[in-house]
């Protein structure tokens, strides 16, 4: 039986989940790793990306990311993201249309370039996300 650990999600918006987990997988920006019981103390920042959360009940739970930090320590994990919305509750078709018209105005803009940038990358994501 895999050992269990606690974990939260919480966001400027409040919080999103709570509760015993198996697994914690996160986009670190230095690259995706996961989090098991008895994880080494960690504190990390979060990028543009997929939290996959096994939860006690052996379901998988899965969040779009867009920033935010990560701290694991004494089998509490706390993911403080930016902003995360469950995959199943992204409008995939409002998520396509929206990074279609970021896609159309980078091939315009000139200034705030990498903003632009960046809302798409987080748009993209999104779309990726609703598809699991």
């Amino acid at each position: 039986m895999s050992k269990k650990f606690n974990a939260q999600l919480l966001t400027p918006d409040g919080p999103l989940f709570e509760g015993e987990v198996i697994s914690v997988q996160v986009p670190g920006t230095a690259g995706n790793f996961q989090m098991l019981h008895n994880h080494a103390p960690v504190v990390s920042s979060l990028g543009i990306g997929k939290i996959s959360l096994q939860t006690a009940e052996n379901e998988e739970i899965i969040y779009a990311v867009s920033g935010g930090f990560v701290e694991m320590s004494k089998n509490q994990c706390t993911l403080l993201a930016e902003k995360a919305e469950l995959s199943n509750e992204i409008d995939v078709t409002e998520a396509i249309k929206q990074r279609d018209e970021l896609r159309n105005l980078l091939k315009t803009i000139t200034q705030n370039r990498e903003e632009a940038e960046l809302e798409l990358a987080i748009a993209e994501n999104r779309v990726k996300i609703a598809s699991f």
